[in-house]
């Protein structure tokens, strides 16, 4: 990949990051703020829309390769498995702070921050690569 294509890549990854992240931010602040939900089912909840719409977004745009058709099942596979992974950290980052006395609202910026450079090693290396799409 030239580096012209990895920073439209990166780019492309950057929107997608900020549509699971806003899309997810607007829920939490729904269930949070207006529903009065504790912040862990309604980060959930935020969670549950973001980590799919992040998907769509990564899956057929960001890292959109011809060399991933037909695998949807395996790097869906993947993509679970690694915001699996996320989610035990997140909500460690989230609590700890929420536990701190940070509320959830800035919790969720600095998870994002860590989550920013974690993710697109993850996704570009493993979850989307088209350099060895069976593995």
């Amino acid at each position: 990949m030239t580096r012209r294509q990895l920073i439209k890549q990166f780019i492309k990854y950057m929107i997608g990051g900020g549509v699971y992240f806003w899309s997810g931010y607007a829920v939490f602040a729904l269930c949070y703020s207006g529903l009065s939900w504790d912040w862990f089912p309604a980060k959930v909840a935020a969670d549950v829309v973001g980590w799919t719409l992040g998907f769509f977004v990564q899956r057929y745009w960001a890292f959109h390769h011809p060399s991933l058709a037909g695998k949807t099942v395996k790097i869906t596979g993947k993509y679970i498995l690694v915001n699996a992974t996320n989610f035990i950290i997140d909500y460690l980052i989230v609590w700890g702070l929420n536990s701190a006395g940070v509320t959830p609202y800035i919790g969720l910026f600095v998870a994002a921050g860590f989550f920013t450079v974690w993710n697109y090693v993850w996704y570009r290396f493993w979850v989307f690569s088209p350099i060895n799409p069976k593995g």
